[in-house]
């Protein structure tokens, strides 16, 4: 591990990752899942140019269907990939990416048999392409979402306030809820200041979390303890060196809402918040956290608030759209894939018939 975090470290500093190809995730990953991983190292002579950690991990699918998978930086167990790395890829020396993907995935191709899907996720469509014209292999992609963000930079150079880039609706949502919660005891923004009161505001997140999204498989982390040993174990280790921040929305005395984030090179992910839940409609603590957290990391800097994969209204509201991810499965030429692809091909002809009947029913 020495070792490895040494050579990561050092292409890291090299290159241009987003945060979950750091180290600061990477490493934290291989600590807490320990996972049977084979490391793949790319050379230029004697320079190490690109690196990642390829898992094999087979795979049930329709109770029928049985495939040998290889995954990227993910384990293919879902309680541990509850955690779900976004921006993933192969770390690249930068100005090298094409050079790295092409010789990791002529390797993957050519020198190991083993496998008969590649599952890469969640990785930049463009990015996706790539590697599906790379390897000459059938994409199919298993989950895409957009990603929403702020340029913190671009507000700074236009002399611009966060709230008045908003469009109209928006804006009036947000001033009109921050008046409200000033009228019940003045609203401020507070940061976890010590590691114990960021393990504290990280653990009173759980609660709120579970309540909004629920406690079954694949719904709240809070419900998975493995999700919350790696959460904590990344407070830990990184939350001293200012990588991690925990932003605490306060009204008066009463705890609105806990954002969750990762800070690197300058951009900030949200990650995660735990919300109280208002019975006033007017009242959004989850926009006007947002809007509070902004200006924070503006004021403090940062270029970029990234609220990463996902269409949820208030990051279509508060964002504008900069990438879309995708979850795609690089599949070998096999017969009970084409037998898949054709009974999906079907099944979506039956839906799109089925909402077509519905639809001329009901002129």
């Amino acid at each position: 591990m020495d070792e490895l975090e040494n050579d990561w470290r050092d292409l890291e500093r090299r290159s241009m990752p987003a945060v979950f190809l750091s180290w600061q995730w990477i490493g934290v990953w291989l600590h807490v899942y320990k996972p049977a991983g084979r490391l793949v190292r790319i050379y230029e002579s004697s320079r190490l140019i690109g690196a990642c950690i390829i898992v094999d991990a087979s795979e049930r699918r329709h109770g029928l269907l049985t495939s040998k998978c290889i995954r990227l930086h993910q384990t293919g167990r879902s309680y541990e990939d509850q955690i779900w790395i976004e921006y993933n890829g192969v770390l690249s020396e930068h100005g090298r990416e094409r050079d790295v993907i092409e010789a990791c995935l002529a390797h993957l191709c050519l020198k190991d048999d083993r496998w008969e899907e590649f599952v890469i996720g969640a990785i930049d469509e463009r990015d996706a392409d790539c590697y599906a014209r790379s390897t000459g292999l059938a994409k199919h992609v298993r989950w895409e979402a957009p990603c929403y963000g702020v340029d913190l930079h671009g507000l700074a150079q236009n002399q611009q306030s966060y709230l008045d880039s908003l469009n109209r609706n928006t804006r009036h949502q947000i001033r009109r809820s921050m008046r409200l919660y000033n009228d019940r005891g003045g609203l401020h923004l507070s940061r976890a200041e010590s590691l114990d009161s960021a393990l504290a505001s990280f653990e009173s997140i759980g609660p709120r979390h579970l309540a909004r999204w629920g406690n079954g498989v694949d719904q709240s982390g809070f419900a998975n303890p493995d999700f919350i040993r790696f959460h904590r174990r990344m407070i830990e280790q990184h939350w001293p060196n200012a990588s991690i921040d925990l932003l605490n929305i306060w009204s008066g005395d009463e705890l609105v809402g806990t954002f969750y984030n990762l800070l690197y090179q300058g951009v900030v992910y949200f990650y995660l918040s735990g919300l109280k839940v208002e019975e006033d409609n007017r009242l959004k603590p989850g926009l006007v956290g947002h809007a509070m957290s902004i200006e924070h990391y503006r004021s403090r800097g940062f270029g970029f608030y990234d609220f990463m994969g996902g269409s949820e209204r208030y990051k279509t509201q508060m964002g504008r759209k900069h990438r879309n991810l995708v979850q795609i499965s690089l599949q070998r030429n096999r017969f009970k894939f084409r037998l898949e692809q054709a009974a999906r091909l079907v099944k979506h002809q039956l839906l799109r018939t089925r909402r077509n009947t519905v639809g001329q029913s009901n002129e």
